[in-house]
């Protein structure tokens, strides 16, 4: 039951083999059970879940065409505000706040009538890329737990994995999906900027931050993508479209796929098992009918530099919120307002997020605003017309998800430009506001995951999905588990 596809658990409720109460019980004994070895689990309420499950029995969504996900287990990334539920964003200054109200993609998701398991544990305020900055401990990788999950949705990326819930919500700013889908063995997406209300997910950097779906294959992902995407007025940012149903084009053969290869994704940085692995998975598309060409993203090398300019510059604004005043930790023991304010954002804040803040903090401050940040954000348009000229040539474009496979804790936290390096191939598409997913594509170094990234056009998620799609119906990669959780 554990490796049943979405569609699979779906019909397995319909025909009355299993109960959405006997399901959320079976991944509740199983997170029981594993979770203490890997930590991807923060929060947790038996009976607030059962009884999510008892009304999903008893509502008639279960089985009908319209609700394909009715009484099925998720589990969300701490970052969404979750009712009832505590919401700390991986953090000491919210270690105790419980949301008084749903985010629009948890909002989303139980109206389909999921089923909620728990929060996630993540990089504190999303801002990591090992899952190591957690006020609450790391997430250990299910594939070896001496290694990182991947960031920041790692608690996400390895409670799939470990198939302690059957899918999850993750959020992306700068490969926050796609890195730790990579080094978990799993798809995950990030949608196209806009596609999917941010409204009730907790801010990092506004222009770059995007919610996406997490599962073991594509098919799952765009299911899920069906029920979170959709127009909020609450979102400023959120786009009205008309409704998309993601996996109209699942079945559709890729004979005439324009597979575009960006030779700057396959120079030197990739490391030799994830270039066989990534080659391998192309050879595998030739096979099924598409065509690769290679393309230019000339601007693509300035994507770290130009992201950990933008992104510290606007989480230093959107954190600047917690202040101890309103909510969230607060100093015990202060003299003055300003005491107060330093105390508590001293102690509540982890060493990663002030260290963004505090770059952030100066890249916008006066005399430096024009040399950095307005830089930034001049590169940054050079980078999504890059894509804009990519796409002349090509349907999607496919490379590397990560440099390498999992590495070991402790392995780059140390350096903190060497971790910054790690999301080096994901990052241009939030700076694009592009789609892009990955999936698995093999096995490297240690018997651990390689991922494959593709990258699509603006809204362009359904090819990308069809593509992944058929890529899964050939190949097995994305059926795999750690052998010592089966």
């Amino acid at each position: 039951m554990i490796n049943l596809s979405l569609r699979e658990l779906s019909a397995a409720l319909a025909a009355r083999e299993v109960s959405a109460v006997e399901l959320a019980t079976l991944f509740l004994d199983r997170i029981d059970r594993l979770n203490p070895g890997l930590n991807a689990f923060i929060s947790q309420d038996r009976e607030q879940t059962l009884a999510q499950a008892r009304a999903a029995d008893a509502s008639g969504k279960v089985g009908a065409h319209d609700t394909p996900l009715a009484g099925i287990p998720l589990a969300h990334k701490d970052i969404f505000c979750t009712r009832g539920w505590r919401t700390s964003c991986g953090s000491h200054m919210l270690e105790n706040f419980v949301s008084p109200y749903d985010a629009h993609v948890v909002e989303r998701l139980a109206g389909a009538g999921m089923v909620t398991l728990g929060k996630l544990n993540m990089d504190e305020f999303a801002m990591g890329s090992s899952n190591e900055t957690s006020y609450f401990g790391p997430v250990k990788n299910p594939w070896d737990t001496a290694r990182v999950p991947g960031g920041s949705s790692g608690g996400s990326a390895a409670a799939i994995a470990a198939r302690l819930t059957p899918a999850a919500t993750g959020t992306d700013t700068g490969g926050s999906i796609r890195q730790p889908a990579a080094l978990c063995g799993l798809t995950g997406l990030k949608p196209t900027y806009g596609a999917v209300s941010r409204y009730g997910m907790i801010a990092f950097a506004s222009s770059l931050d995007q919610a996406g779906p997490m599962a073991k294959s594509a098919e799952d992902c765009a299911l899920l993508l069906n029920a979170m995407a959709g127009f909020d007025a609450r979102d400023s940012t959120s786009l009205e479209r008309p409704a998309e149903d993601y996996t109209r084009d699942l079945e559709q053969p890729l004979a005439g796929l324009r597979i575009g290869m960006p030779r700057e994704f396959f120079g030197d940085g990739m490391d030799a098992d994830v270039r066989a692995a990534v080659e391998a998975a192309l050879a595998e598309y030739r096979k099924l009918g598409a065509t690769t060409v290679e393309v230019s993203l000339p601007n693509s090398g300035l994507s770290v530099p130009v992201y950990y300019v933008i992104a510290p510059a606007e989480a230093s604004s959107n954190l600047s919120r917690f202040d101890g005043v309103r909510y969230g930790y607060r100093a015990p023991e202060y003299t003055d307002l300003n005491d107060m304010y330093s105390k508590s954002r001293a102690q509540g804040f982890g060493a990663e997020v002030k260290r963004r803040i505090l770059i952030g903090t100066y890249v916008l401050s006066h005399g430096y605003y024009d040399a950095y940040y307005l830089k930034a954000q001049k590169i940054r348009r050079l980078i999504a017309a890059d894509f804009v000229e990519a796409f002349k040539q090509c349907d999607v474009i496919m490379g590397p998800t990560s440099p390498s496979v999992a590495f070991a804790f402790g392995a780059k936290s140390a350096d903190p430009v060497q971790m910054y390096l790690s999301d080096i191939y994901t990052i241009s598409t939030n700076l694009a506001g592009l789609p892009g997913m990955s999936l698995p594509c093999g096995f490297g170094q240690g018997g651990m995951p390689v991922g494959l990234q593709i990258i699509g056009s603006w809204f362009g998620e359904a090819k990308m999905l069809q593509a992944a799609h058929q890529y899964q119906k050939a190949t097995d990669w994305h059926t795999r588990m750690p052998e010592n959780l089966k």
